[in-house]
């Protein structure tokens, strides 16, 4: 096996793949250098220092790509999860590809008015606390549908409608009682969960809502929760919410869509999964059940489009050994990226730099940062070829739920942003400053 074919597993392309780089002034020798599309991620950092979010824009439109062919034989839209990376150039990049969007916060939707305001019509407003500030502003703004998750809710927006005179669309998010296989704090289809009305509660609060003059009923939502990989609880979900529709349009309700939520995980510690085949069973599990029913299906991906096609590139500021312990200091942190201590998370780390052939020892390591704080830490006990200080890491799958995560704790700037397309580089976001931080305070 070539020593290229044994980093392979570790690339993700379109966006980040090692290429043969010469180096030394009589050019002997080579190593494995990883680049963003055609820029070596070495130049990336000396040019805009770490740490420092990289992504990859072809990586973007092709994963988006992958979901429109999936859907491609049934009427869809694709409400790309703001949550996962707000971004405005990443948003407004989605919407020239026609892409809609799903948010849970006022401020989500005022993003995605700066990226395109016509995007405001294929935008749905999901969440469990919409203030009447909130809702008046996705009135005004005409989005497609408010996914409503109480009754108290529902009454809210029909005063924010009645006094605009302007009609809302609404959903309600039923909760299906269906259990998914993921971390607890991103599960959200069961009765314990704050998320959603009981399934068996939808039928009289549509009736209700109907009543109301500025509230039309339009749709059924559903979200069971985020990284989940096995598809039998997306059917599961979606079959109930088959049966409900029919039962609702039997009370003589137009459901015109089905909003079947986001939650399609990625493969985190299994690179080499078919992607694209992937979209496609998932396409099947979600459509299987709603076959004759002639309904417009949204769709709310967010990390399956994002994860991948962004990673945090960090130095190795010490490295540093406590009785056999051995640890690798680096200048990013937990506050750049949380998911590690908050979720358990798992992403590959890979030295930037790989000398072709090399013999260097793999060694057992901590890979933390200067926080302080126990829980800053990026892996624990991770085997990892031998690194120097300086060196750089590259940490894999960073692009949802990494930035807009991100913190100021300790009083740390976040991290500047760049996007990569081909050859060009664009900063989306500047690095921020100390006295940033301050701005703020009185």
């Amino acid at each position: 096996m070539s020593r290229h074919s044994e980093v392979a597993g570790t690339e993700r392309p379109p966006g980040f793949v090692f290429h043969r780089q010469s180096k030394g002034l009589f050019r002997r020798g080579a190593d494995l250098v990883l680049h963003c599309e055609d820029l070596p991620l070495p130049t990336l950092a000396e040019r805009y220092e770490t740490p420092l979010y990289v992504y990859s824009a072809t990586a973007i439109r092709q994963r988006l790509l992958t979901f429109q062919k999936a859907f491609r034989e049934v009427p869809h839209t694709i409400c790309y999860s703001v949550k996962a990376n707000s971004n405005i150039s990443i948003l407004r990049l989605l919407a020239r590809e026609r892409c809609g969007f799903d948010v849970v916060s006022g401020g989500e939707l005022e993003r995605v008015l700066v990226a395109d305001r016509r995007a405001a019509k294929k935008t749905v407003f999901s969440g469990v606390g919409k203030s009447a500030d909130e809702m008046t502003a996705a009135l005004k703004a005409g989005i497609l549908l408010f996914n409503v998750e109480s009754e108290s809710e529902l009454w809210a927006l029909a005063e924010c409608a009645t006094r605009l005179r302007t009609t809302a669309r609404v959903a309600l998010r039923v909760n299906p009682d269906v259990a998914a296989d993921t971390h607890p704090h991103i599960s959200t289809g069961l009765r314990k969960h704050k998320f959603g009305v009981p399934i068996s509660d939808a039928r009289e609060l549509y009736a209700k809502a109907s009543g109301a003059r500025y509230l039309k009923v339009a749709g059924i939502s559903v979200h069971i929760g985020s990284q989940i990989t096995e598809l039998a609880p997306f059917a599961e979900a979606i079959a109930r919410v088959s049966g409900l529709l029919r039962v609702l349009r039997a009370d003589g309700h137009r459901i015109e869509y089905v909003d079947s939520g986001g939650g399609l995980g990625i493969a985190y510690q299994e690179p080499g999964v078919d992607f694209d085949a992937m979209v496609a069973r998932y396409a099947r599990a979600v459509t299987n059940p709603l076959r004759g029913l002639n309904v417009h299906l949204l769709l709310e991906p967010g990390r399956a489009i994002i994860g991948p096609a962004g990673v945090l590139l960090t130095s190795i500021i010490y490295r540093k050994e406590n009785d056999g312990k051995r640890f690798l200091v680096v200048d990013a942190a937990m506050n750049d990226l949380i998911r590690p201590v908050l979720y358990s998370a798992y992403h590959e780390i890979v030295p930037v730099v790989q000398p072709v052939n090399s013999t260097k020892k793999m060694e057992t390591v901590d890979v933390v940062g200067p926080v302080c704080e126990s829980g800053d830490f990026f892996a624990r006990d991770r085997e990892l070829p031998r690194t120097e200080e300086n060196d750089l890491l590259a940490i894999l799958d960073a692009g949802a739920y990494g930035m807009s995560l991100a913190s100021n704790y300790n009083t740390r700037p976040r991290p500047a942003e760049i996007l990569v397309q081909g050859k060009s580089v664009k900063v989306i976001r500047r690095r921020e400053k100390v006295r940033d931080l301050f701005s703020a305070e009185l």
